[in-house]
């Protein structure tokens, strides 16, 4: 974010996440500011990341060339309405990473000259490896997108969306999709445990494993298919595992699960919208 002053509106987890993922991407932090009601989150912030931390919204907002609004989904009406005279004065891009609002709301409480975008993170983000999906309309501008992207890629990758409903599969995919390697490590530890291993032994190998295999995937030209098949020896014993998996249905209990995510997603986004 070079020379370009950001405000972050929420002090919680993913707002912290993006200060110091800025701040190691080498932002100043004089070029940012908070809002974030509570007291002891704005100290936090202060101490920890030296940046401006302020009660008031519309104060941390006003003069910022990018706006995120880092709350929750429910929360995001009650603070860009305070906002919202200036936001349409001013128009700087404000960027959402609350989950399921739609552009259509966020425009509607924004104002509707305003360059709004859309962001779904995950919560990996919090360590710097992050996945994110963006999204903006067809009429926003370069620089604006450039700008956001900017800001997201200091918590990790950034994938480009071309609708905004994709970002309702990306909820499902990656926004939750942590919770889904975890169940199948904790899985894994709990039939080692049942198959004679001790406890933190399996829990040791099982994060080992998960943690290994992320970064074998990250470091690699992306082909999972041919990164499983390395691994699986003819008649051995990971084919083996993979052949009892396929029998048990993975392959449609994963699409299944996924769908019901994106359905979720798309109803949250409904429901958070209605609002006047």
């Amino acid at each position: 974010m070079n020379n370009t002053n950001l405000a972050i509106l929420g002090g919680g987890n993913m707002g912290r996440a993006l200060l110091g993922g800025l701040l190691r991407r080498g932002s100043r932090p004089e070029q940012i500011r908070v809002g974030e009601p509570l007291e002891a989150t704005r100290a936090v912030v202060e101490r920890d990341f030296g940046i401006t931390a302020l009660p008031d919204n519309l104060q941390a907002a006003d003069g910022a060339a990018l706006i995120v609004l880092a709350v929750k989904p429910q929360d995001a009406r009650a603070v860009l309405a305070p906002l919202a005279g200036m936001l349409r004065a001013r128009r700087p891009v404000v960027l959402s990473i609350a989950a399921g609002l739609r552009i259509a709301a966020l425009q509607r409480w924004c104002g509707t000259h305003v360059p709004v975008l859309r962001a779904m993170p995950n919560r990996p983000a919090l360590v710097g490896a992050g996945a994110t999906g963006l999204f903006a309309p067809g009429h926003i501008e370069a620089a604006h997108r450039l700008a956001a992207e900017r800001v997201m890629s200091a918590v990790g990758e950034v994938v480009w969306v071309q609708t905004e409903d994709a970002l309702d599969v990306v909820t499902a995919l990656s926004g939750s999709g942590p919770a889904y390697f975890f169940l199948v490590a904790e899985l894994m530890a709990r039939a080692g445990v049942q198959m004679g291993l001790e406890r933190e032994a399996a829990r040791r190998l099982a994060v080992a494993t998960l943690h290994g295999a992320g970064l074998l995937a990250q470091g690699s030209d992306g082909e999972l298919e041919r990164l499983r098949a390395e691994v699986t020896s003819r008649g051995g014993t990971t084919e083996a595992a993979l052949r009892a998996l396929d029998a048990a249905g993975l392959p449609a209990i994963i699409a299944t699960a996924l769908e019901a995510a994106a359905a979720r997603s798309r109803e949250l986004g409904v429901l958070l919208g209605a609002q006047p």
